[in-house]
């Protein structure tokens, strides 16, 4: 087969998912009975600043760029899903839009979000770090944020670090090399979160390409000497990675702290990435059937969180931590609890019940979620 052919029968499944103009944040009105609440995101970012209303471009930025952005939840939202116009500006009575969009320079963002941080109860006082994936230009990143924030219940400071990612199905060689170019914008960007602003606790949460760059970032920082940022970071949690297996064991042994990881065999976007880097198995698509290398990563600080079984609304099944209620509800209500989303212990964990207030069966039931260390078995729907 010749190498065009190859590319588009792998590109094909993608393809037919990535239809559509792409998406930027055209500012609305949203009268307050339309809508079901707001969310007040942070970012910094390595990529170009542009003009309304893309704001941020897929090009790359020689330093950080700050911005605030304020987006509206639709009042008919259903938690795991995001819901976005097909093109033209949102109706806030049933997409998630952008009111407000603010650029800020370093000084005045650092005394923004301390004021956030200290006006929050004790408890409270902790920020989300969100790093994207690949074919993700920024609007993208702020909606999906946004949702994930709302639909978790996260009441800590939401900040997205956006990496220079052009949206682009074709332009994943790009990405990986923009997401390489990211390292030290985004230590430096955690660095001040836990140095200058003061937060309780740290948390990220990475997706796809986005993983890379986190566990390469984290990896420096332990070369660095701190790679605890102060006793402040405390879950890192990886959806989806696209990272391959070997590369993310060399990764941990200098890393060396537990990170959970989100798995799913049946993602298609892992897929082609596996088959499109030489055929090797990606750590997001690994089988938690495959018991001498799921040992292998307990031994290394992972904990898995299988959602092969969950269904979603997603057709590439890549974002299933997002899209999934029950999900994006557990990671909420682990984010507001001390023992963090980790699972420790050869015993049975907690339910989903007990976690999130839904109602579950037991292991091997079609109704529920059950932990187990160190892998999570989920079953059921969305």
């Amino acid at each position: 087969m010749r190498l065009p052919v190859l590319i588009l029968a792998l590109l094909a499944p993608l393809m037919l998912a990535a239809c559509g103009t792409p998406r930027v944040l055209e500012l609305s009105q949203a009268p307050r009975q339309d809508i079901a609440g707001k969310v007040e995101i942070y970012v910094a970012t390595t990529r170009e600043a542009s003009a309304a209303p893309v704001y941020f471009d897929g090009e790359r930025a020689p330093k950080l760029a700050f911005a605030k952005l304020e987006i509206t939840v639709p009042r008919s939202h259903k938690p795991g899903e995001l819901e976005l116009p097909d093109s033209g500006p949102g109706d806030p009575a049933k997409h998630f839009t952008a009111t407000n969009i603010e650029r800020l320079d370093l000084a005045p963002v650092v005394a923004d979000v301390r004021r956030e941080i200290m006006r929050r109860p004790a408890g409270q006082r902790d920020v989300l770090v969100f790093v994207h994936g690949y074919n993700t230009n920024f609007a993208d990143a702020v909606y999906r944020f946004a949702q994930i924030v709302y639909d978790s219940g996260f009441k800590g400071v939401p900040v997205l670090f956006s990496w220079p990612s052009r949206g682009q199905l074709l332009a994943y060689p790009y990405d990986r090399e923009s997401a390489y170019y990211s390292r030290d914008f985004l230590e430096a960007n955690l660095r001040g979160i836990t140095r200058d602003i003061g937060p309780g606790r740290m948390d990220i949460l990475a997706h796809s390409m986005g993983t890379i760059l986190t566990l390469e970032t984290l990896r420096q920082a332990a070369i660095r000497g701190d790679g605890a940022f102060g006793g402040k970071l405390r879950d890192v949690m990886l959806a989806a990675p696209d990272v391959d297996l070997d590369v993310f064991k060399t990764l941990m042994n200098v890393i060396r702290r537990p990170v959970t990881v989100f798995v799913s065999a049946d993602d298609r976007a892992l897929d082609f990435s596996r088959r499109f880097a030489g055929d090797k198995t990606r750590l997001g698509a690994v089988s938690t059937k495959d018991a001498p290398t799921i040992a292998e990563l307990e031994k290394l600080g992972v904990h898995i969180i299988d959602l092969s079984e969950v269904s979603s609304g997603d057709s590439l099944n890549h974002a299933k931590f997002a899209s999934s209620p029950k999900v994006v509800q557990l990671i909420g209500e682990r984010l507001r609890q001390d023992k963090g989303i980790g699972f420790a212990g050869p015993q049975l964990g907690d339910r989903l019940g007990d976690i999130a207030g839904g109602v579950v069966g037991t292991v091997g039931s079609t109704v529920g979620l059950v932990v187990t260390a160190p892998v999570t078995i989920i079953s059921g729907g969305r």
